[in-house]
């Protein structure tokens, strides 16, 4: 379903402080730009076969959500190629597809349609939706009164309910209230039973070990280990402490 061939990604920070477009171009013009190179990934690869669910971990900064940004298509990597088949679903930014002046109901269609899903798919499975995301009293009050909370229920079930061949989750587990996150989990199973793909980001060790079949572990931009998710948490876990 996946396949990372050689995927180096790389930024270049500024150390000089802009303070508008105008500013920038003026700067970059007299040739005054100043840029570090940074990698985030350096050379990874890596496989995912159809139906595996495979959790990547290492600590802040090591390039995770950087990865799950390229394999999403949302970054196009420096060096290297992604291949992908089969239609993603990224969850990775708590709220990203929504339009905070619209309300629940309306950022339902319009998320799904970012998603590629028609409207008429929408509505059969609207009340779905609702119903999971326990915002039937809210679903008509504009976002931008809703809680991290609130939005994120919103936004899983909008992405899960839709059963996608590719699912990619960035710590989107971890918030909300305790009885959410056990609703969370047990859909994320019940998908996986179904033979979703899924490539899962989460600083839990325990949801990692609970619910991946392999683990990639990233340090610095680079491939650590790959392998059994077990056994390498473990590693990671010793490394850490």
């Amino acid at each position: 379903m996946i396949k990372a061939e050689h995927i180096s990604m790389e930024f270049k920070i500024t150390h000089d402080r802009i303070n508008s477009l105008k500013e920038y171009l003026v700067t970059r013009l007299r040739g005054k730009l100043e840029y570090e190179e940074f990698w985030a990934l350096k050379d990874v690869s890596f496989e995912v076969q159809k139906g595996e669910v495979i959790g990547i971990i290492g600590r802040n900064g090591a390039g995770k959500s950087t990865l799950l940004k390229v394999i999403s298509g949302i970054l196009k990597p420096s060096k290297g190629e992604i291949m992908v088949s089969g239609n993603i679903v990224p969850m990775l930014e708590l709220g990203a597809g929504f339009d905070s002046d619209l309300s629940g109901r309306e950022n339902i269609f319009l998320n799904g349609s970012i998603l590629g899903y028609s409207e008429r798919y929408l509505r059969d499975k609207y009340n779905e939706i609702v119903q999971f995301s326990e915002l039937k009293e809210f679903i008509d009050v504009p976002i931008r009164n809703y809680s991290s909370g609130m939005l994120m229920r919103l936004a899983f079930s909008i992405a899960t309910v839709i059963e996608p061949e590719i699912l990619i989750v960035d710590e989107i587990l971890s918030v909300g209230d305790e009885a959410f996150q056990r609703k969370s989990r047990a859909r994320m199973l019940e998908l996986m039973g179904g033979g979703t793909t899924v490539l899962f980001v989460s600083h839990s060790i325990e949801q990692i070990k609970e619910m991946c079949d392999r683990v990639i572990w990233l340090d610095y931009g680079q491939v650590k280990m790959i392998g059994d998710s077990k056994e390498i948490c473990e590693h990671y876990q010793n490394y850490m402490s």
